[in-house]
Parts: structure tokens; sequence; C-alpha cells
């Protein structure tokens, strides 16, 4: 691990609330750019005067994340002027079970969101971070993704596929001079995990999380995650026999 330069201009999807939200104000300093990308006007456009009273200059937009060319202007667009140093692909989605499951529309956006939004916030860096010989990429999975859990299947399966793919990213973009970590959260505090209704063990402000987040890249881990009796715990869990976590899901909440 090593420590990286500080970035000169951040990229974060999913920055209205939540996480990304915690990441903006944690990065938000004189002299940085922020280009934050979000569903919620209103929150969004709270988040950037927040972030430009700290003295970043911000850029912020309401850009649907599951829309490729949309993306891919918008990115473009940004990096032409701020050389992108730093991009956070946060930006996720879920989808409540209530003990039924989740039907075809609700996994469908969810993949749209959490996996095709990852593709589309990733690809459109790679090229110029790949010609300037530097660049770090972030993208945030989940501690899900280290078992499918029934009552969330295609947010699990989403989180678990960028999982990967941050971790092969990270080896066949390596010689190109560009990092790439993947940080697995366990329970945090957003309007996201705000309609829980069961209990979620050492659940994290999002401050904490953006901190330990920003710790982390800084220092370039490959993959990483919070709190870590969350995050070891599901690492150990994906390493059970099928048979077992069968008979101890049957014990667990279904996601509301």
């Amino acid at each position: 691990m090593s420590n990286l330069s500080p970035p000169k201009a951040i990229l974060i999807t999913g920055a209205s609330s939540g996480i990304g939200e915690a990441l903006a104000r944690n990065y938000a300093e004189p002299g940085l750019f922020l280009a934050l990308m979000g569903r919620n006007v209103k929150r969004l456009n709270a988040v950037a005067e927040a972030c430009r009273s700290f003295g970043a200059e911000v850029m912020a937009d309401i850009v649907d994340v599951a829309d490729r060319d949309a993306m891919a202007r918008w990115i473009g667009k940004i990096d032409a002027v701020h050389p992108i140093d730093l991009v956070i692909a946060n930006a996720g989605t879920s989808s409540g079970s209530g003990g039924r499951g989740e039907n075809e529309a609700q996994a469908r956006d969810i993949f749209a969101v959490n996996l095709a939004g990852v593709l589309n916030t990733v690809w459109p860096v790679i090229g110029p971070m790949r010609k300037r010989g530097r660049g770090q990429i972030a993208i945030i999975s989940s501690v899900a993704a280290f078992r499918g859990l029934p009552g969330a299947p295609a947010y699990s399966a989403s989180k678990s596929a960028v999982k990967t793919y941050g971790e092969a990213l990270r080896g066949w973009l390596a010689d190109d001079g560009i990092k790439v970590s993947v940080v697995c959260p366990g329970f945090v505090r957003t309007r996201m995990t705000d309609g829980n209704i069961y209990p979620m063990p050492f659940i994290m402000d999002a401050d904490k999380a953006a901190r330990k987040i920003r710790n982390g890249l800084e220092r370039n881990k490959a993959c990483f995650g919070f709190p870590w009796p969350m995050y070891w715990a599901a690492w150990f869990l994906g390493c059970l026999p099928p048979g077992l976590t069968d008979r101890l899901y049957r014990l667990i909440p279904k996601k509301d």
C-alpha cells in the first residue's frame, strides 16, 4: 500500500445523499474541483452549496447513471475542462422484498443502477486516465457481495459483480498507472437504510464511513470494508458451504 497524491478533481455519483453526500463534504476544500451527480435536485443543490462553502469548486448535475450516453457526455464534458483524478462510482439502489422476493421490474432496476451504472461511470474515464498515465477509480460495493442474501437477491448479485469487476480492473489497469479500489461497507445510516425495520448490527454514520473510505483510497487499498466485525463476518459467511448458510438464512429477517 502507498499514500497517493491528493486528487485535484473528483467525480462522485450518488452524491445527493448517504455515503456520496458524506464523501463530497469530506473532500471539499479550497483548490479542489468536485463533479457531483444525483437524482434529487433539491438535495444535490444543498450538498453542492455546502461543498462550495468549504471552498471547493463544484459542478452538480442531475444525470441518470443508467443512461450510458448521457453519462459519457457528462463525464467527457467535465474531464475536458477538469481532468478527473478520482472517480467514485457510488450510486446505488435497493428494493425491499417484504418477504415475497423482488419482482422483475425491481430486479432490472437494481442491475441497471448498481451494475450498468458502475460501467457507465468507469468506462468514460479509463481512456483519458490511460492517456495521462494516472488516475484512481473507487467502486462502492457492499458486504452483501460475499454471499447472496435471500431477501435481496438482485442487490447482492449486483454488488458481487462490481466487487469482482473492480478487483479485476485493478490488475488490468495497474500498468497504466490507474489505481482501483473496491469498498464493501456494512450498514451505513442513509436514506436507503432508514426504512429497514430489522436489526442492523454495527451500523455506522455516513460521515464516519466517508472518513474510512477516504483513508483507504489514500492508501490505495485493493478491497476493504467496515465495520471490521461485519466485513469479516460476511467474508466468513461466503466461505461456508451452501447447506449451512441455507439453514442460517432461515433465521435472518428478510429485507423490507
